[in-house]
């Protein structure tokens, strides 16, 4: 894969209209914001049994984090706190340019297109943002 970091697999991934619509009665809502760049996702879940069953998002943002609100809408159906857990820890080392064992975690293949943001510290956020407010919701 090449250094770009908005090649086609991601523009792809950015533009999939996936878990846009609104739950009725979520369990949880949260939404944060990078200041930096000016992204905001709100993410709206349903749980059962401490996993979750039913996620929306919006995403005001850049391709970046429209790409890995989608990414996470794709797999996260069934995960619980601690499966996301360990997608975060893998996606942050792989994003400090770390190898990472068993990466992508089964499900989430698709994290691998971020690749080539490792080069981009000041792209970090934007990925990594969907995935902190998913965790904030199960906190």
């Amino acid at each position: 894969m090449s250094g770009n970091i908005y090649h086609e697999d991601i523009k792809a991934l950015a533009n999939i209209p996936v878990a846009e619509q609104k739950l009725e009665q979520p369990d949880c809502k949260v939404t944060l914001d990078n200041p930096l760049c000016g992204d905001r996702v709100t993410v709206a879940l349903n749980l059962k049994d401490g996993c979750v069953i039913a996620l929306t998002h919006q995403v005001k943002g850049c391709l970046l984090c429209r790409a890995s609100a989608n990414a996470i809408a794709q797999a996260v159906v069934g995960a619980s706190a601690t499966d996301l857990e360990m997608v975060v820890d893998g996606l942050q080392h792989m994003l400090k340019g770390e190898q990472v064992e068993n990466w992508p975690v089964p499900g989430w293949e698709s994290l691998a297109l971020f690749q080539p943001v490792a080069a981009y510290k000041s792209r970090h956020d934007c990925v990594l943002l969907p995935f902190k407010a998913i965790m904030q919701a199960l906190s």
